[in-house]
């Protein structure tokens, strides 16, 4: 039996709030062709997940906040990304 225990955040950052949830590692599953995945946390949008950055036990809640909110500073609000 796992004692993974799966946390969810929500975050207000630009006036938008931002729901995160962390996942357990998965084995890889060659019959479906799957890799293996690291625990990991991933923003929840519309029905998806994207994987936002590794899950690091013990990390301070301040710590997985600021790492949250640099990956919504580069992947969500970066020009690039708002142009494309």
């Amino acid at each position: 039996m796992s004692s993974f225990k799966m946390e969810q955040k929500r975050l207000m950052h630009r006036g938008r709030e931002w729901h995160f949830v962390s996942y357990e590692a998965q084995l890889a599953n060659p019959v479906k062709a799957l890799a293996a995945t690291p625990a990991a946390w991933f923003l929840m949008q519309g029905g998806k997940r994207w994987l936002v950055m590794p899950l690091v036990q013990d990390q301070s809640p301040e710590l997985v906040e600021k790492g949250l909110i640099q990956w919504l500073e580069s992947h969500i609000f970066h020009p690039a990304a708002i142009s494309s």
